[in-house]
């Protein structure tokens, strides 16, 4: 079985830029390219795992989510931090989908995809809905607190950890992996 470090997308390795529809637009944290690499290179594989309501809004076309998803990937890449896969919900934010987080299913998909040992497995991500579907899937999560990240709503599973940024995040999971 693998361990994986799932991620969210806006504001945890990009900016947050709400309904990113342009790909000239893409702006990487500088960080997010080390925090990968750095989780590769301790055995974690990267699964990236996205709310994306704007397709179901009209606002974001599938074909133009799907581009800027495969330029994020290239660009780590080739700075060899490497995203194994991503996994995106187009759905409505009331839609009810399993696969919209915070329900885990984009991570349980790829646990069976990818044969991910979900107990030694991480999500990361700089809001309450990427946390509460870590812990549904059977991960240990992360919150990052960034100018974007709403407060913690008790409504929700407790992160494990809050982080400042993804490097942070990962530096913790390595530290954590060693014990």
């Amino acid at each position: 079985m693998k361990k994986a470090v799932f991620l969210d997308r806006d504001g945890t390795i990009i900016r947050d830029m709400v309904y990113l529809n342009d790909p000239a637009k893409i702006e990487i944290f500088p960080e997010s390219y080390e925090a990968i690499r750095l989780l590769n290179e301790h055995g974690y594989i990267i699964i990236v795992a996205t709310n994306q309501s704007g397709v179901a809004r009209g606002i974001v076309k599938e074909s133009v989510l799907k581009e800027i998803n495969q330029i994020i990937a290239d660009k780590l890449k080739e700075q060899n931090a490497i995203i194994t896969d991503t996994y995106y919900a187009p759905d409505a934010v009331d839609s009810g989908s399993f696969n919209r987080k915070p329900e885990p299913g984009m991570l349980l998909e790829a646990a069976k995809k990818y044969e991910i040992d979900l107990k030694n497995s991480w999500m990361v991500g700089d809001r309450m809905t990427d946390v509460e579907a870590g812990l549904r899937a059977g991960c240990k999560s992360i919150l990052l607190q960034n100018e974007t990240t709403p407060a913690i709503d008790e409504g929700f599973g407790r992160p494990e950890i809050i982080a400042k940024d993804l490097l942070d995040a990962a530096k913790i999971i390595i530290k954590k992996g060693k014990k």
